[in-house]
């Protein structure tokens, strides 16, 4: 019989220096965080590393300035735009870690190799984005509520 202590032993220590740099790349993960903020600096958007939005200052004269699509356009605009830093920052942190032909963005967006018909469910429009609203629509009399399936009396 084969003594596999040596072996047993590289193992273990090749699995402990893994789950230390796992624990270091959590950690630089949580720590990021970005903001992108409008050029008037009325609106600022801030994200974590993983695209959450974890912060927003809306200056009082920004409810003077914009009307509320132009605002709410403003805020999902920042907030792409900040995610989009903060996920370069999170490729940086999570490329050394990762196997040689791995993309830490497709990776960081969930997609991997999948085409955009590949992600959308079948029957399904893609998400709208700030760019699909006009600059004249309004929210005010909007009805955010889905009632489709509440019981008519």
């Amino acid at each position: 019989m084969t003594d596999h202590r040596d072996e047993v032993e590289q193992l273990l220590a090749e699995y402990r220096r893994s789950r230390e740099q796992l624990a270091d790349v959590q950690q630089q993960l949580t720590a990021i965080s970005e903001s992108a903020s409008s050029d008037d600096g009325l609106v600022t958007a801030t994200v974590g590393g993983r695209g959450v939005l974890t912060g927003l200052t809306i200056a009082d004269a920004a409810y003077e300035r914009y009307r509320p699509a132009e605002l709410a356009a403003q805020i999902v605009r920042l907030t792409g735009a900040a995610t989009a830093k903060a996920f370069t920052g999170a490729s940086e942190v999570l490329a050394p870690a990762l196997p040689q032909d791995t993309d830490p963005q497709a990776l960081l967006l969930g997609t991997a190799d999948l085409t955009a018909d590949e992600i959308t469910p079948a029957g399904r429009e893609p998400a709208r984005t700030a760019d699909d609203f006009g600059d004249d629509e309004s929210f005010e009399d909007a009805n955010w509520i889905d009632d489709s399936e509440w019981q008519r009396s």
